[in-house]
């Protein structure tokens, strides 16, 4: 599959998965109404573990700009390619967060709370401070790229397309699963952990196009804060990968 298809297509599984057990946990009417924080985080973390088996074979499986960001800082992935690669992740998430409205549509317009609703498409912050949520993302996404190159080890050096695919997929497709769940059910409870650009932007967009009933507004004055606070975390663990490598 060429590299970029895959990038589209395992980011598209990846969030039509998250945003569908978040609109199966919040919305009416439908069976997991209800259901706690652990049905979420699970549901994320087997999202990301399709996402990296569609895409890993073909394209590294980095389905989020951070991990491409950090790679390439990091040496072990080419800029020249990192464009294609974004914007494929931009277009798959936005498409996974429009399936999962089409498919939940007649409970999105039965649901009257338009922070559930929005809760299926982006996040949001528990308790709103600004700096504390824009390092609630650098965090979490520190943790997830700096595991992600510990796995991936030195031996790896810089690649691009056509050559070995350095990702996700690099770490395998449960442990970078379980990695995700781990970092949704410890830091997660503050912000949403988007800990991935694109998976905030991507679904925050359709649920401004959408005709919801009750949806309220999409907050674009936070929408910044999980597109930034993940490319820094990404930045600043690839850095650090450096220095003690």
């Amino acid at each position: 599959m060429n590299p970029i298809v895959a990038e589209y297509l395992g980011t598209l599984i990846l969030i039509l998965m998250g945003t569908g057990v978040c609109a199966n946990s919040l919305l009416k009417e439908t069976f997991a109404r209800g259901a706690d924080w652990v049905l979420i985080t699970l549901g994320w973390g087997l999202g990301v573990f399709l996402g990296v088996i569609v895409a890993g074979p073909s394209s590294g499986a980095h389905l989020n700009p951070a991990v491409t960001i950090g790679l390439a800082v990091a040496g072990k992935f080419a800029w020249s390619d990192a464009p294609m690669y974004v914007l494929a992740q931009f277009l798959g998430a936005m498409s996974g967060a429009f399936l999962t409205w089409l498919l939940y549509a007649d409970h999105y317009n039965r649901t009257e709370e338009p922070g559930s609703i929005k809760g299926t498409f982006c996040t949001s912050p528990a308790i709103k401070n600004t700096p504390r949520n824009l390092l609630s993302e650098v965090v979490g996404t520190f943790v997830l790229i700096i595991v992600v190159l510990f796995i991936a080890g030195p031996e790896f050096k810089s690649q691009g397309i056509g050559d070995v695919k350095i990702g996700l997929g690099s770490v395998g497709a449960l442990p970078v699963a379980l990695l995700v769940v781990s970092i949704g059910m410890s830091l997660g409870g503050l912000t949403g952990y988007a800990i991935n650009p694109v998976r905030d932007l991507g679904p925050r967009i359709i649920h401004s196009l959408v005709p919801i009933k009750s949806k309220g507004t999409s907050d674009w004055g936070y929408a910044w804060i999980p597109v930034v606070g993940p490319i820094i975390g990404a930045v600043v663990a690839a850095l650090l990968y450096l220095l003690v490598i």
